[in-house]
């Protein structure tokens, strides 16, 4: 059976704001299938002007606090850049990618189904490191 991606309608570059932007990203992230264990926040990093199309970077931080250990060993980040082209038109919806903390494949909203064992193998990952340290 293929599992349906979900996405969400993203904002158009002449509606984009960076607030509308960080709260898009949110939309989104309530679309993904996470235990409701995992909490997260979302931040607004930086832009970055190319010669064509405006990029926003944002990141969106989680962990799974827990009674004994409200204070999480670890966390896993996930970044986000939204990017406004120069050239399209403005009516045109914005570009969305992100990539996990530790690897540098892009992934689109349209085009992969996020999985929650990517932030589970994140921060098992941070936890083995540090351990051994």
């Amino acid at each position: 059976t293929k599992s349906v991606i979900k996405n969400i309608q993203w904002i158009t570059g002449n509606n984009f704001t960076v607030e509308r932007g960080r709260r898009q990203i949110e939309e989104y992230i309530s679309t993904w299938d996470v235990h409701r264990s995992w909490l997260h926040w979302s931040e607004f990093l930086q832009d970055e002007e190319l010669k064509y199309s405006k990029r926003y970077y944002y990141r969106v931080c989680w962990s799974v606090p827990t009674r004994r250990k409200p204070i999480p060993q670890a966390t896993a980040s996930i970044y986000f850049v939204i990017e406004i082209s120069k050239i399209k038109p403005a009516t045109l919806p914005v570009e969305v990618f992100f990539t996990l903390e530790s690897s540098r494949l892009i992934h689109r909203p349209e085009q992969c189904q996020f999985r929650e064992k990517w932030l589970k193998d994140i921060i098992e990952n941070k936890i083995i490191l540090m351990e051994r340290l």
